[in-house]
């Protein structure tokens, strides 16, 4: 059959497959290796926000008081007058209209001056009899002074009476003394009462002794004399128990 027919015509051999060739030109790709995706690491967490402090509000200037008691004694004392007002045990803050009155009733001008001498070598004559509370050891007490020597330069060594002039405060028992105090004045004050006024002679030995005192800005105080004081207690705040 295939003699008879003859080899089959060539368009309709079937031509044998061929691989594909390469020209020299082209090179095959290389296969880029598939690299492991990294695992996504755990975020950092964000430290927590602190929280804005606070701005710290300045002392008023009008705040004498507190600034007085934290140079003269300390900043214990300071913190004692704030204290005393956090707490709400300062006497004025919490006592009542009918008290106050009362006090206000209490207090009276001595008609007839007599001087008192104490053991000690104290004289005083009352001029007002205050009707508040007599400071005790802790309690912080306001009061206006005026000092001078009894011999010698007839200035005033201390004087906060006046308009404008500021009052002294000073916690019982407290040292060192304020610009001007002196053991024989603190002294005094333990007997008296708020509101109350008092002329007192203190003696060198409860005074600035034999030394005398450099109170600055060219006040000084002679060596053993003898003071003379005026003192007038403005407050008595008692200190909590």
């Amino acid at each position: 059959m295939a003699s008879i027919l003859g080899s089959p015509p060539a368009f309709l051999a079937r031509p044998p497959p061929t691989k594909p060739q390469l020209s020299c030109s082209q090179t095959p790709r290389p296969q880029q290796p598939i690299r492991p995706q990294p695992e996504p690491s755990a975020q950092p967490s964000s430290p927590p926000k602190k929280p804005h402090p606070r701005p710290k509000v300045a002392a008023e200037s009008t705040d004498w008081i507190a600034s007085s008691l934290t140079r003269r004694f300390g900043l214990g004392a300071g913190l004692a007058w704030v204290g005393f007002l956090a707490v709400g045990v300062v006497s004025e803050q919490i006592k009542t209209r009918l008290e106050v009155s009362r006090e206000r009733a209490n207090t009276k001008v001595v008609e007839k001056e007599e001087e008192v001498v104490l053991p000690n070598g104290i004289r005083y004559t009352e001029l007002r009899v205050g009707g508040g509370a007599s400071p005790r050891p802790g309690d912080l007490v306001v009061i206006d002074l005026q000092g001078r020597a009894e011999e010698g330069s007839s200035d005033a060594f201390v004087d906060t009476f006046g308009e404008g002039k500021r009052p002294l405060a000073l916690v019982m028992g407290s040292r060192p003394y304020t610009k001007g105090m002196c053991e024989g004045v603190e002294y005094v004050l333990r007997s008296m009462k708020a509101g109350g006024k008092r002329r007192v002679v203190v003696p060198p030995a409860l005074g600035f002794g034999d030394d005398g005192a450099d109170l600055g800005a060219g006040l000084r105080i002679p060596a053993s004399a003898t003071l003379e004081y005026i003192v007038q207690v403005d407050k008595v705040s008692i200190a909590p128990s």
